[in-house]
């Protein structure tokens, strides 16, 4: 008897299944969330941030092993770059980052479990919660990374790889202003085993206008609905996006633009 009460204080006292790493990981983020975002600016709380976003990246460090992206630093940092809710980027894929200088390519690597659990927090964003529908979304490529909004103007079709799950390229714009423009940003996903890899390069193909999508946005532009501009662009914005989708196979510099996608496909570890 004395045996089965100390069993069953046991079975009390420890966790039906300890939390994984990732919940780990997670778990350090909110506790600094929670505590940065109502903390009162200081440069003491400064120093502290900056302490934990170091603690953040020798976690992801620890949960994703040795990373190696072609012509990037070897070292990559936390994706999640502030932990203050009201600052603008808050809500990065938490990940590891590795950027060229002036960010002109970046790549981040993460878990697909972590990814998963970043969709969820996403979800009022309009973020797709399947893994596939989101790669297609321009809503995952605007809050991934940076702090400019993102527009998807085409997909591209890369070969995958025979060790990846998946592997999808988009082309699209990138800005803080309006996002009707030519595209020059190919951003690729590729998901191999329980890893998602993730790069984006800024003025990777030079493309063009395409007379039909012009004619496209200059008849949306013209229209008087609906009252609120912003919105009147963004509908503008999107017929745009989506005749360039149609077009773009068509024309003279796609196949450049795929070939770009490729090669940066191959600059990630996938074995």
């Amino acid at each position: 008897m004395r045996s089965l009460a100390l069993l069953c204080l046991l079975a009390l006292a420890t966790p039906a299944h300890a939390a994984g790493p990732e919940q780990q990981y997670l778990d350090l983020r909110d506790r600094g969330i929670a505590k940065f975002s109502k903390a009162k600016e200081s440069d003491e709380i400064y120093k502290q941030h900056d302490a934990a976003l170091k603690e953040l990246t020798g976690v992801l460090r620890g949960l994703l092993g040795p990373v190696a992206i072609k012509g990037l630093p070897a070292d990559g940092k936390s994706n999640v770059d502030t932990l203050f809710k009201n600052d603008i980027g808050f809500g990065h894929l938490d990940g590891l980052s590795f950027a060229s200088e002036g960010y002109k390519t970046q790549a981040v690597v993460t878990t697909t479990t972590l990814l998963k659990h970043w969709l969820g927090e996403h979800r009022a964003h309009g973020m797709p919660q399947e893994i596939g529908a989101a790669l297609k979304s321009d809503r995952f490529y605007y809050h991934a990374i940076q702090d400019a909004a993102f527009a998807k103007y085409a997909e591209l079709p890369i070969t995958k790889p025979a060790s990846a799950s998946a592997a999808v390229a988009v082309l699209g714009v990138r800005g803080n202003g309006g996002l009707k423009g030519t595209p020059d940003e190919i951003d690729v996903v590729a998901i191999q085993g329980d890893k998602v890899l993730f790069i984006a390069t800024s003025g990777a193909v030079k493309t063009a206008e395409i007379p039909a999508c012009e004619k496209v946005w200059t008849q949306m532009m013209a229209r008087r609905l609906p009252r609120d501009a912003m919105a009147h662009e963004d509908a503008a914005v999107d017929a745009y996006a989506k005749c360039f989708a149609k077009e773009a196979p068509s024309q003279n510099w796609f196949a450049a633009a795929v070939k770009q996608a490729q090669s940066q496909l191959d600059l990630l570890p996938l074995r």
